[in-house]
């Protein structure tokens, strides 16, 4: 979850400079969630743990470069399997011109201000390793987080590893200047906010808690912005999307994800996508990332 920062959609663009901002939120009665911002990522993480004596490491990368810009072509992900729809087979849902009353009304805090481009990240504690990051995030997307009213949405994993790379570069230990925390860069009051209203006790500082918020955030966004504006069809597949950045959920998700639902969804409004260079990020993230690979 983020604050407000620019992005973009398109499927398989390479050579996008990366940078993570995040929003959270969720629905009543399923599972939580959590949000995130701005994040001046410092460094790609290794599979060995940061040695928690050094405070704050003082990587050579850019801030910007360290979120994973552009995914090297020369790193050959492992082929992913085309995945079949989760939701009705066939054409793909059109958005509504003007949003439905949300069935969930109550919502996450706002995303927080941008904070200083000058400010640097912190660190604490042990990073956890690529391999631990990759069991997380996978569980995490395997969930069902709306077992009751909509048990047939699901949360790709390629999406959560995206927007983990996108937010931290997978740097389980990293904390934003803004109050992003971790892997999936939540906001330290949505995470209080979820835990709260679906009696959770998720933690923030926990890796593994983590992915689960961000992922349960990514679902919460699903049914939230799919209710309003795509007739419940919850499929964020990527063939659904046209070359227009608000023909499909799965934009609209990221969207959400980086500035806040607030932003892209709202009653009796168009959908909107104010952050087009951050969805293009996540989208060509979603396939070309060498985090795929690990």
């Amino acid at each position: 979850m983020r604050g407000r920062t620019g992005r973009v959609c398109a499927v398989g663009i390479a050579g996008l400079l990366l940078v993570g901002t995040m929003v959270a939120c969720a629905d009543p009665g399923e599972s939580p969630q959590g949000q995130a911002a701005p994040v001046a990522v410092t460094g790609t993480p290794t599979d060995a743990p940061l040695d928690e004596a050094v405070a704050e490491p003082s990587p050579s990368v850019s801030g910007v470069a360290g979120m994973g810009a552009a995914p090297s072509r020369r790193a050959s992900p492992t082929p992913k399997p085309t995945k079949k729809p989760t939701r009705p087979s066939g054409p793909a849902t059109k958005p509504r011109p003007v949003a439905k009353p949300p069935t969930e009304t109550k919502v996450p805090p706002a995303p927080p201000k941008p904070a200083p481009t000058s400010c640097k990240p912190s660190y604490k504690g042990t990073q956890a390793t690529r391999a631990q990051a990759k069991a997380a995030l996978t569980d995490a997307a395997a969930r069902t987080y709306w077992p009751t009213s909509a048990p047939e949405l699901k949360i790709p994993l390629d999406l959560v590893k995206a927007t983990a790379w996108q937010e931290s570069g997978w740097q389980s230990n990293i904390y934003a200047c803004d109050g992003g925390v971790g892997l999936m860069q939540v906001m330290p009051a949505t995470a209080t906010w979820m835990n709260q209203r679906f009696e959770q006790s998720y933690e923030i500082d926990d890796y593994r808690d983590n992915a689960y918020l961000g992922a349960n955030y990514l679902a919460w966004l699903t049914k939230y912005i799919g209710d309003m504006y795509f007739e419940s069809d919850f499929r964020l597949d990527a063939d659904l999307c046209t070359s227009e950045l608000n023909s499909c959920l799965l934009n609209a998700v990221i969207a959400a994800y980086n500035f806040g639902h607030g932003a892209v969804a709202q009653e009796g409004e168009p959908l909107t996508i104010p952050n087009p260079s951050y969805v293009r990020n996540v989208r060509a993230l979603m396939t070309e990332c060498v985090c795929l690979g690990y």
